[in-house]
C-alpha cells in the first residue's frame, strides 16, 4: 500500500498511516475482446467444495475464443506483475528459466513495504521464532481450514526470500530493517506475537520493491508484457498449457510448461464479493484494495478445473471513517456497487479509544485485533461505531503500543506530531470533528446524549480503577474522556483484499476438483489458499505479504531445480 494520498474512481486512497509524514517515516519503525459463450470446456459446474454454498451466479462462463493473432512458446509464465509475481520473475530470471511475464495494467502493481519472514539474519539474538508454534497458531487462526504443508513454506523459506532480496534493495538505497513489537499482551487475551516483519526505509517511497524488481528483470534481459489482459488459461483435462490474452495487437496465445497465476483477490468485484463474503460486507463501510484486483484470475483457475477454498478470508481494517449515519454494505448494485467511504484508511481507527454504537453505548473490547473489531461491529446497528478520543490521545497512543501498522501511530507521536496533523485528511472533510464539550460531541456524532454520556462516566472510572469491568480490556489501554477538545469519528471496515484462492499444495500447484493437482498450473498470493480461513491474523505480523513473496520465489526455484 502506498501512503500517498491518491485519487481513484472517486475515491481519495490514503495509506496506512493516515498522514502525509513520508520525512518523518523514513526514521521510524513500527508497523499494512471475447464475449462470455459457454464452449463446453468451462468446468463451471457446481461440484463437492467448488463453492456450492454460494451458487456459482459470479463465476459464468468461460470465454470462446476462436480468433488467435499470434502464438508465442515460452517455458515459464508467469500472469501478473504484482508481489508474488515479481518475485517469482526476478527468482527465475535469476536462475536463468526462460519465462514471459504479462500483466494487464500499464506499470508493476502496488508493492507491500512490510512483511513477515521468519528467523532471518536480521533476527536480533534471543527472539527467534518458534516455528512449530507459529505453524499451530496459524492454523488456530483458520479453524484447522488450512494445509500446514503449504504454511510451512512460508515459514521455512521466508528467510531466504528475504535475504535473496535485501541487497536489491540497499543497492536502490532502501535499509532492510527489522521490526521488534512491543512485548505485553493485547486484546485482553493470549496471542502468540512472533517477532517477524522487516521494513524497507525510507517506506513507501520510490523506488519500491516491484520497482527495483522490475529493474532487475529488465537488466537480466526481460521485459515486463503490459497491457495483456487475461483472457483464459489453455486447457484440456487437467492439464494447463499456457493461456490467451487480450492485448493491443488482438488475442496473444503463450503456450508454456508451467503457468503461474499472481493475479491477486477479487475484493474489487463487488459481484463475487456479493457471494462469497457477505459477511464482510456487513461491517466495510470503505475499500483500500488495488481497483484491478477483481477475481478474473481466480475465475480462469476455476475455468481450467480447480477448485476454491469453501470458507470466505477477508483482510479488513478497522479505518475506515464515514460521516454519521453512514452504514455498513455497498451503494449501487451489481458491478457498479461501491462503498461510501471516501478515505482510504484512517489509522487512528485501529487505537484502542473507547468505541460506541450508535446508542452510545460500548459493545466490545476496543483492543482486539483489526477485523475483530469491524466483525463485532456487524451486529450493532448500521454496522458501525463511533471512536471518541480527548486532548490527551498523544499520550494515551503511547502507552496503547499498538502492533503492527497502526503502530505508526506511536512513531508519529513520539516525533512529536499534533492529534490534528496526524489526522488531518479526516477532519479537513469534516469526517472527523473535534468539539470543546462532550455534550457538543454527541450533538456533531448524532449520538443520543444521555446514554452517550452515562457512558463516558462509567468509562472514566474504569480508567480511575484501571479495571475494565464490561469487556475486560487490558488497563494500560484504558484512556480517560476529560481533557477537552474532544474528538469524534465514525468507522466501519476498510477492505483490503481477499485471502481464499485456488486450493494449492505445498508447492502451489493448484488443485482439481479429484484432489489431484492440475498439471502446468500454479497459484501463489492472493489469488491462491489453503493458508488462511475467515479472517487475516494480526498478531502474525506481515504473514500475507510474506507469504506472497515466498510463495513466487518457491515456484521459480522449484522449476529451476533450485529447491532440495
Amino acid at each position: 500500500m502506498d501512503i500517498m494520498n491518491e485519487k481513484r474512481g472517486g475515491l481519495t486512497r490514503r495509506g496506512f498511516i493516515g498522514l502525509g509524514a513520508l520525512a518523518a517515516a523514513g526514521s521510524m519503525v513500527g508497523l499494512a475482446g471475447c464475449a462470455p459463450q459457454n464452449d463446453g470446456s468451462g468446468q463451471a459446474d457446481a461440484a463437492p467444495n467448488d463453492n456450492a454454498q454460494a451458487g456459482t451466479d459470479w463465476l459464468g462462463a468461460e470465454p470462446e475464443v476462436t480468433d488467435i493473432a499470434r502464438t508465442e512458446e515460452t517455458d515459464f509464465l508467469i500472469i501478473g506483475a504484482g508481489t508474488a509475481g515479481m518475485c517469482a520473475a526476478g527468482t527465475a530470471g535469476d536462475l536463468g528459466l526462460d519465462f514471459i511475464l504479462c500483466e494487464k495494467n500499464d506499470s508493476v502493481q502496488e508493492t507491500r513495504e512490510y512483511l513477515g519472514a521468519v528467523n532471518t539474519m536480521y533476527t536480533p539474538e534471543g527472539v527467534e521464532v518458534d516455528k512449530a508454534k507459529l505453524l499451530n497458531e496459524l492454523t488456530r487462526y483458520a479453524s484447522g481450514k488450512c494445509d500446514q504443508e503449504v504454511i510451512k513454506v512460508w515459514i521455512d523459506e521466508s528467510a531466504e526470500m528475504i535475504e535473496w532480496f535485501a541487497p536489491m534493495m540497499e543497492a536502490a538505497g532502501k535499509q532492510t530493517v527489522f521490526d521488534t513489537p512491543p512485548a505485553h499482551p493485547s486484546g485482553g487475551t493470549d496471542y502468540y506475537m512472533p517477532y517477524l516483519q522487516h521494513v524497507y526505509l525510507p517506506p513507501y517511497t520510490p523506488p519500491m520493491r516491484n520497482d527495483v524488481l522490475a529493474e532487475h528483470i529488465e537488466g537480466l534481459g526481460h521485459e515486463i508484457r503490459y497491457k495483456h489482459e487475461l483472457v483464459k488459461l489453455v486447457h484440456d483435462g487437467a492439464k494447463v498449457t499456457g493461456a490467451i490474452f487480450s492485448t493491443s495487437d488482438g488475442n496473444v496465445q503463450i503456450n508454456a510448461k508451467d503457468t503461474l497465476l499472481a493475479t491477486g483477490g477479487y475484493p474489487a468485484n463487488p459481484v463475487m464479493m456479493s457471494a462469497l463474503q457477505p459477511a464482510a460486507l456487513e461491517c466495510c463501510t470503505a475499500s483500500s484494495y488495488a481497483p484491478n484486483n477483481d477475481g478474473y484470475g481466480l475465475k480462469a483457475g476455476l475455468w481450467a478445473g480447480g477448485v476454491k477454498d469453501a470458507d470466505p478470508a477477508p483482510m479488513i481494517f478497522d479505518r475506515g471513517a464515514v460521516e454519521p449515519g453512514v452504514d455498513c454494505g455497498y451503494v449501487g448494485e451489481g458491478e457498479k456497487a461501491m462503498l461510501p467511504g471516501t478515505i482510504f484508511q484512517e489509522n487512528i481507527g485501529s487505537q484502542p479509544f473507547m468505541k460506541v454504537n450508535r446508542n452510545g453505548k460500548r459493545f466490545v473490547n476496543e483492543s482486539m485485533p483489526y477485523d475483530f473489531m469491524c466483525f463485532a461491529a456487524s451486529y450493532q446497528p448500521g454496522g458501525v461505531w463511533c471512536q471518541v478520543f480527548d486532548g490527551n490521545a498523544s499520550d494515551d497512543i503511547l502507552r496503547f503500543s499498538t502492533v503492527g501498522c497502526s503502530a505508526f501511530a506511536n512513531q508519529m507521536m513520539a516525533a512529536g506530531m499534533p492529534i490534528d496533523e496526524f489526522c488531518a485528511v479526516a477532519l479537513e472533510q469534516g469526517i472527523m470533528v473535534k468539539a470543546d464539550t462532550l455534550e457538543e460531541l454527541a450533538e456533531k456524532m448524532q449520538l443520543p446524549k444521555e446514554e452517550f454520556l452515562a457512558q463516558v462516566d462509567e468509562y472514566n472510572e474504569m480508567f480511575d480503577n484501571q479495571e475494565d469491568t464490561q469487556f475486560g480490556k487490558e488497563a494500560y489501554r484504558l484512556s480517560a474522556l476529560r481533557t477537552p477538545p474532544f474528538y469524534g469519528c465514525w468507522f466501519g471496515g476498510s477492505l483490503l483484499t481477499t485471502l481464499d484462492g485456488l486450493r494449492i499444495n505445498k508447492d502451489c500447484q493448484v488443485i482439481g476438483k479429484d484432489g489431484g493437482v492440475i498439471e502446468g498450473l500454479y497459484a501463489a498470493g492472493d489469488v491462491s489458499g489453503s493458508f488462511f480461513s475467515g479472517n487475516y491474523p494480526e498478531y502474525i505480523v506481515g504473514c500475507a505479504s510474506g507469504r506472497t513473496s515466498t510463495q513466487g520465489r518457491h515456484v521459480a526455484r522449484l522449476l529451476a531445480g533450485d529447491l532440495a
